[in-house]
């Protein structure tokens, strides 16, 4: 059986070192890298990540995610996956995140992935 855009993302996702997949408060699947959200995904359809104002602003303007559909004004984007030539995009967004420094959870500076457009580092 063809594995589902969902178990796709997770699959790639969860494969990443210290990654750990889990149920989302409200639905859904989780990713966290220690005590962060890297973001999570409602079925097959819609992932949520949270980045910094600034961060989000760029991906925005840039066309690669909307703001949050309940938050729109907060740090937070919602990618729509609208079929499975959405997922490399949508693993993008996770690994930008995964990428950025994170205080006290990984590494201090990480250069930024093609995923952010190779704008340097956050």
């Amino acid at each position: 059986m063809a594995e589902s855009i969902q178990q796709e993302i997770v699959r790639e996702v969860s494969a990443w070192p210290d990654v750990t997949v889990g149920p989302h408060r409200f639905g859904g699947i989780e990713f966290r890298l220690g005590r962060r959200e890297l973001g999570h995904l409602h079925g097959s359809r819609l992932a949520d990540l949270p980045f910094p104002v600034r961060v989000r602003e760029r991906l925005v303007a840039a066309g690669e995610a909307e703001p949050h559909h309940i938050y729109p004004e907060s740090g937070w984007v919602s990618f729509y996956i609208h079929d499975a030539s959405d997922v490399a995009r949508v693993v993008g967004l996770f690994r930008l995140n995964y990428d950025r420094p994170w205080q006290g959870t990984k590494g201090s500076t990480t250069e930024v992935t093609e995923a952010n457009g190779g704008h340097g580092r956050i």
